[in-house]
């Protein structure tokens, strides 16, 4: 299944979240973990400035509750608006 977002829309898939531990050697539940911010685009919407500046496969950094999360085939993706990236990791 194919996903093409909408106007000024991205497909972005996280950056999956790695357990971590404290200092202590606790391990850390998801609930206490923040979010992942970074992920990379998958579809570009039908925006054609959008498309000129941002493109498949590049790495964005978006604001912290940005988006709609969906899940497909046991994946989580983001739809974010282009407004919610703050920028392009080269």
């Amino acid at each position: 299944m194919q996903i093409k977002p909408f106007e000024d829309r991205v497909l972005i898939e996280p950056e999956e979240v790695v357990e971590s531990k404290s200092k202590a050697g606790i391990i850390l539940p998801d609930t206490a973990k923040e979010k992942p911010r970074r992920g990379k685009i998958l579809e570009v919407g039908t925006d054609e400035e959008l498309a000129e500046k941002i493109k498949i496969g590049d790495t964005v950094v978006y604001t912290k509750f940005s988006g709609d999360e969906i899940e497909l085939e046991d994946k989580k993706y983001l739809i974010i608006s282009r407004s919610d990236i703050l920028a392009v990791i080269k």
